[in-house]
């Protein structure tokens, strides 16, 4: 089960189906306890069917992060995501969660809570560009 206020339109959550197989979908809107969506039966889902997505490198990689290159001295598991001809986001796996990463005149710090679930995401880079891409 995912909170209401935990999620916002467009973030990307998943439900059983009939058939028990896991279905993805974007959230259309949210109002009294259901979650909308166009494709879902009967367009809305309670909130208590509503499960977060769990967030993994695959998600990183579709979503355009590239990881970064040993071979220029790089850490492989810090991911980054150039959102703008000068800035980027950086994100750091470290035992299953993905920590968030700010650049300092020292190199990349952690701030924030790790990120566990796609829509922690897509609602960390909502808030820091005002973009909605992770959208796929």
């Amino acid at each position: 089960m995912i909170e209401e206020t935990d999620i916002r339109i467009g973030n990307m959550v998943w439900y059983y189906d009939y058939n028990m197989i896991e279905t993805v979908f974007r959230v259309e809107g949210i109002a009294e306890g259901f979650v909308y969506n166009s494709g879902l039966p009967r367009n809305r889902l309670p909130l208590e069917k509503v499960h977060p997505l769990a967030l993994d490198a695959d998600h990183l990689l579709k979503f355009g992060f590239l990881p970064g290159e040993e071979s220029y001295g790089e850490d492989p598991d810090t991911y980054s995501y150039k959102y703008s001809r000068t800035d980027s986001v950086y994100i750091r796996e470290t035992n299953g969660a993905f920590q968030p990463l700010a650049t300092s005149k020292s190199g990349l710090a952690p701030y924030g809570r790790p990120l566990h679930h796609v829509h922690q995401l897509q609602n960390l880079f909502y808030d820091l560009t005002r973009e909605d891409v992770f959208t796929r």
